[in-house]
């Protein structure tokens, strides 16, 4: 699933080319894409033409798209979903679900292979609303701290890996920089959140927003699905420490790197440089 850095590329590529771009078609071919009104093309498709694309933020994991007369477009990419921008010309690949066209001669293709994701038509502000008033600090902002994420972990007996992939915790954070902030913190995977010390939270905090930030300026990883709105891969990949290697060898120490399941989900550590 993509994660905040890749999120946060797709919004920079969507901004940079369709702000103040006002939506002439709406072309649905698969309305179980429609995630509100739920499943119904017309009534989105309807909402959408003729409003021009004001703003385009991210909060979490989602894309908020500020349209003229006090409509929203959210979209949640899902595992595979990928939002690109095209001519309006262009032939849809296979799994374009949505298309909307623009009159700059551009067009915007929502793909999903495996149809996780996909599109809102919101006509009441979506950040006052679950799943986005739900979310937690955004982690490169103010809001995220240390001392509010040992606040947080008191009384918590789930892994911190668990933890720091609640969207309720720190809004964003996925499997991928999970594991990569936990490397550079110096934590296992499976030690309990309230076992964490004010220390080992300045640790994690500084480390979640460092492998965030390089993230971004990779472009992201693509690892599967990711690629950016012009269809260009990220480089993030290249330079992960843990993620994706098990049995290879630490970066730092050279011992082997080890995989467990924590809440489900594969965490990659590094068991000496992961000691605490």
């Amino acid at each position: 699933m993509p994660e905040l850095p890749e999120v946060e590329t797709v919004r920079r590529g969507l901004a940079d080319k369709l702000v103040q771009a006002r939506i002439e078609t709406v072309r649905v071919s698969l309305p179980k894409q429609v995630k509100r009104p739920q499943g119904d093309a017309r009534a989105f498709s309807q909402g959408l033409c003729g409003r021009t694309i004001q703003a385009i933020d991210r909060r979490g994991k989602y894309l908020v798209f500020t349209l003229s007369g006090g409509h929203w477009l959210v979209a949640h990419l899902g595992m595979s979903g990928r939002l690109l921008v095209k001519s309006s010309q262009a032939l849809p690949a296979a799994h374009t679900h949505i298309i909307l066209t623009f009159d700059r001669g551009l067009a915007l293709h929502y793909q999903d292979v495996r149809q996780f994701g996909g599109l809102a038509l919101w006509t009441e502000d979506p950040y006052l609303q679950a799943p986005l008033a739900k979310l937690g600090p955004e982690p490169l902002s103010d809001d995220f701290t240390a001392e509010g994420l040992y606040q947080k972990s008191r009384g918590r007996k789930l892994a911190v890996k668990s933890f720091i992939l609640d969207q309720k915790i720190i809004a964003g954070v996925g499997n991928i920089y999970a594991d990569e902030a936990l490397f550079r913190a110096g934590l296992r995977p499976r030690k309990a959140a309230g076992r964490l010390s004010r220390k080992d939270c300045q640790g994690l905090h500084r480390a979640i927003c460092q492998v965030l930030e390089e993230g971004i300026a990779a472009g992201g990883s693509s690892i599967r699905d990711y690629v950016g709105a012009d269809g260009h891969t990220g480089g993030y990949q290249l330079t992960h420490r843990v993620y994706g290697r098990k049995g290879q060898a630490c970066l730092v120490c050279g011992r082997p790197l080890k995989s467990i399941i924590v809440g489900g989900r594969s965490s990659v550590y590094c068991p000496h440089c992961q000691s605490s």
